[in-house]
């Protein structure tokens, strides 16, 4: 059984180095651009429609790549995992089939899970769809290509909040993944990351000064 856990945290920019390590709080990467030119997107199939978004206006500035939360795997961090969840509340019925998110690599087997999960308490819930293994990430503190998972269209209800999850295997290949999910600059907003050794898994919700960007596509209603 998953246990959940609701906390509060008043996040402060913090270099990677000084975050405790083993539980203590989610990882914030800050990087010095590895590039001035900015890649736009991948182009959004035909069809589907946006049912949230937080991404920028601009193709070439779609997200801060400067600041990314650190995505951890058991393997490649002692024994703990550690992962991220941004939420969202489609503003009508929809049906979700696509997820574009800006995750970047940075050592270990360059893969990442992402899912769809319902809200408990303010923090991830029941898992509905997924995982959809991405794979080839671009290094971290690029811009501004997406991570794209495709789903089997699920159902989601208007003004329900939801989570998309990045996190790895337990074991196995992909459970040595290291690298980050690039923010947005979004104050006061609800966010989650679960760091835990592997035979647990206990969300804890935060309010973020820094949300981690990205977009739920599919068709509406």
């Amino acid at each position: 059984m998953k246990k959940f856990l609701l906390c509060v945290y008043a996040l402060a920019l913090f270099n990677l180095t000084l975050w405790a390590q083993n539980g203590s709080g989610p990882r914030m990467i800050h990087s010095k651009e590895k590039s001035a030119i900015h890649v736009p997107p991948q182009e959004i199939e035909a069809g589907l429609k946006t049912i949230y978004s937080n991404l920028g206006p601009s193709k070439i500035d779609l997200y801060n790549s400067l600041q990314e939360w650190g995505i951890v795997g058991p393997a490649n961090n002692g024994g703990y995992a550690e992962f991220i969840a941004m939420p969202f509340i489609p503003k009508t019925n929809s049906h979700v089939s696509q997820v574009r998110v800006p995750l970047k690599y940075q050592s270990g087997d360059n893969q990442v899970n992402l899912n769809i999960y319902g809200d408990s308490g303010g923090v991830p819930g029941t898992l509905l769809a997924g995982p959809v293994t991405v794979t080839n990430l671009p290094e971290h503190a690029t811009c501004c290509t997406l991570a794209v998972a495709t789903f089997t269209p699920i159902a989601v209800t208007g003004g329900t909040r939801y989570w998309i999850v990045a996190n790895t295997p337990l074991t196995g290949t992909g459970s040595d993944f290291q690298g980050g999910w690039s923010m947005v600059v979004k104050p006061d907003l609800p966010m989650a990351f679960m760091s835990s050794p592997v035979d647990q898994e206990i969300w804890f919700g935060v309010n973020a000064a820094e949300l981690a960007a990205g977009e739920v596509l599919g068709t509406i209603p």
